[in-house]
C-alpha cells in the first residue's frame, strides 16, 4: 500500500473532510474513487472549463458598462420592497 500526500489550503481540506463525511466516505476513498475513474475512463472524469466570467463576451459587456458608467450612463433602478 503507498501512501500520497497533496497540499491544499486550510478551509478546503476541512470543507472536503465535511463533505466527505456528510455522504459516508472518507477522504482516502474520495480520492481512490477518483483515481479509479480517472484510469478507467483515461481522463478526468468531469468537464474542466474556463469560469465564463473571464470569457471574451463577458469581458466585453464590463469594459461597454464602465465606460457607460464614467460617461454618467448609468440605469437607476427602484427597490421594491415585499413584507
Amino acid at each position: 500500500m503507498a501512501t500520497m500526500s497533496i497540499r491544499t489550503n486550510d478551509e478546503r481540506k476541512y470543507s472536503f473532510e465535511g463533505f466527505c463525511d456528510s455522504i459516508g466516505i472518507s477522504v482516502t476513498a474520495a480520492v481512490n474513487m477518483f483515481m479509479n475513474a480517472c484510469l478507467r475512463e483515461n481522463r478526468i472524469p468531469f468537464e474542466i472549463k474556463a469560469d465564463p466570467f473571464w470569457g471574451e463576451e463577458n469581458q466585453k459587456r464590463l469594459r461597454t458598462s464602465l465606460e457607460h458608467a464614467k460617461q454618467g450612463k448609468l440605469t437607476k433602478h427602484e427597490i421594491d420592497e415585499v413584507n
